[in-house]
């Protein structure tokens, strides 16, 4: 049985590595965020000289201020905006398999405080202090996503602390992320130990789901949206529920469980509406389950013709603001999205809004969201505005990170 003992692998960072990094320095007004605790530092806040130009994406480096005052141990990559991501505060840090271990250990003994059982995020990125690293755990089986040229190069000290810490079963490598072609990367999947499941179940919240590691979205699983999928399971008993962009069935499945008497659940996804009914099968809420192929817009479209109303409307669609340059035409479509849900939306019913763009700001994706519901001829009240369960740490000085925005409002 893999461990949940955070005791186990306490081992302390190895700090000299012996032998010293290239060096990069900061510009004079560069870095400024980097002076004051960001892991990042983006590539017109450093000097570009011909022997950085040289090192291989992913190289470890030390990196000091303009006027030389260490800021520690980062990997290097002058073809990605960000070019440098911070590891350790500690210049010539050592990073390999005791560097892993130690943070590894402490994710995992962060984690133990918060769940009982091993099914949860287990490392976060910058907000567990591994920058470019994903790892979602599925009890004995772990999907680990790597974004950036720098982990990339250190998969092998990685895999040796996982082994160590954890000790799981099978590990896939869900690394197709299209943000891996900025760093350079190739994107692959494959089981790096064990075989490639067809499907892994998912325990959360009292109500067994079921994730694709191989194929399904990122890797295979949200557990982001758990304390929204529970907050909204207790409003359920005895109402109806729309959950669009349902994916494998998370917030419809469990406000099934929790008594709801219907639960609609609208995805375009074949494979995943097929996880979906797996799911309602395994937790024996089929009878009150219904699931449509179909795209979310269209589908909400055709259902306010009708005048189709349903006591809990859900809508946690994938990113709309990819990127910077798509924020206006993004805004525009959440903006519709609250429209159309609102439309829908019962009197004295609930509806839950959210986004997954960190290029979205919070704020202005209150805004959209505010005049969407007006212009469905709605109003209301917000009674949540959360973001990610906390197995998705953010980091203090990065508000990037703090990228999930789950709102809930009780329309009149």
């Amino acid at each position: 049985m893999p461990s949940n003992n955070p005791s186990r692998a306490r081992v302390p960072l190895s700090r000299a590595s012996g032998t010293a990094h290239p060096v990069v320095q900061l510009k004079r007004e560069g870095g400024r965020r980097a002076l004051t605790g960001s892991p990042w530092i983006f590539s017109n806040e450093i000097t570009t000289e011909g022997r950085l130009k040289s090192l291989s994406p992913g190289s470890l480096i030390n990196v000091v201020s303009h006027d030389g005052r260490s800021l520690g141990t980062g990997y290097f990559n002058l073809k990605s905006l960000i070019a440098v991501r911070l590891l350790d505060r500690v210049a010539d840090a050592e990073i390999g398999d005791a560097f892993f271990a130690s943070r590894l250990s402490r994710a995992l003994a962060r984690r133990a405080a918060l769940y009982s059982e091993h099914y949860y995020r287990l490392v976060h990125a910058e907000g567990d202090g591994l920058p470019g690293l994903t790892i979602d755990r599925f009890d004995d089986v772990c999907v680990i996503q790597i974004t950036t040229a720098g982990m990339e190069a250190l998969l092998k000290p990685l895999l040796a602390a996982l082994k160590e810490v954890i000790s799981p079963k099978r590990v896939i490598l869900r690394n197709d992320a299209p943000s891996r072609t900025l760093e350079g990367l190739e994107s692959y999947v494959r089981a790096e130990w064990g075989e490639m499941p067809p499907r892994v179940e998912v325990l959360e919240n009292g109500t067994c789901y079921f994730s694709d590691p191989g194929s399904g979205q990122k890797t295979g699983w949200y557990y982001d949206q758990r304390d929204n999928r529970a907050f909204i399971a207790k409003l359920a008993r005895g109402r109806t529920v729309l959950d669009c962009y349902c994916y494998a069935g998370g917030f419809g499945i469990h406000a099934a469980r929790e008594g709801a008497t219907s639960a609609t659940a609208i995805d375009s996804s074949g494979p995943a509406l097929a996880l979906a009914e797996a799911a309602a099968a395994a937790n024996k809420v089929e009878k009150r389950t219904k699931f449509l192929k179909a795209e979310a817009f269209t589908e909400l479209e055709r259902l306010a013709q009708g005048s189709h109303t349903f006591d809990i409307v859900i809508a946690d669609p994938p990113p709309f603001v990819k990127s910077r340059k798509d924020l206006e035409a993004g805004a525009r479509a959440y903006r519709k999205l609250a429209r159309l849900t609102a439309s829908v939306t019962a009197p004295n019913g609930y509806l839950l809004l959210a986004s997954c763009s960190h290029n979205m700001p919070r704020e202005r994706f209150l805004e959209e969201c505010a005049i969407g519901i007006a212009r469905a001829g709605r109003a209301g009240s917000l009674i949540r505005d959360a973001g990610a369960s906390p197995d998705h740490p953010v980091h203090p000085l990065l508000p990037e990170t703090a990228y999930l925005k789950s709102l809930v409002y009780v329309l009149d």
